[in-house]
């Protein structure tokens, strides 16, 4: 077992790994998948705190181009239900013409989104400030694009709150003390053995 722990805490060593290694985890946490950036972040600051700036600065624009894909998801997919929906009617209004059948009168209710989504719409990208958020910064970056929110405004306020969150995560992670990690390093440790 000490072999395996030797070899995860080698292969995990961000410093032979780098920038890039900060810019794939913090895109690919910020996506739909349930995975946090901030451990290799302040892990890879920890290990070269002269970095401090450049690695806050690559895993915004990895976090952010992340929500820009989420965003992307959200568009795409509201774009296919509109067409989806369209099609749809086409085919019955065809169908209703071709038997000569008169169109019924319905009442459709207000989409989900107008019913439930009003405070982003009214707030628009600058409620996306709050995309940094753990469990619901990513869904509202979907969000954004489903209720077809302003892209660049959107990007803006999406890298702004990402930016923040690194900036005061980190920060406030590197003032505890190092007794306080070498204990928990050791308690993982020692639970894996």
């Amino acid at each position: 077992m000490d072999a395996f722990i030797d070899w995860l805490f080698t292969t995990l060593a961000l410093p032979t790994v780098g920038l890039p290694a900060i810019f794939i985890i913090s895109f690919v946490s910020a996506t739909l998948l349930p995975l946090g950036s901030e451990p290799a972040v302040f892990a890879y600051i920890k290990l070269n705190p002269e970095m401090f700036w450049p690695a806050i600065i690559v895993a915004t624009i990895g976090n952010t181009l992340g929500g820009a894909v989420d965003w992307w998801m959200g568009y795409a997919a509201k774009l296919a239900l509109v067409r989806y929906h369209l099609a749809r009617r086409r085919r019955q209004h065809d169908a209703e013409h071709a038997q000569h059948v008169p169109h019924p009168k319905r009442h459709r209710a207000p989409p989900l989104d107008k019913k439930y989504f009003r405070w982003m719409r009214r707030l628009g990208p600058v409620s996306l400030l709050a995309s940094w958020l753990p469990g619901i910064g990513d869904p509202l970056c979907t969000l954004a694009g489903w209720l077809r929110l302003r892209f660049w405004p959107s990007v803006m306020y999406m890298a702004i709150g990402k930016f923040l969150r690194y900036l005061v995560m980190t920060g406030a992670l590197l003032m505890l003390p190092d007794d306080f990690w070498h204990g928990i390093l050791g308690w993982i440790k020692n639970l894996l053995m």
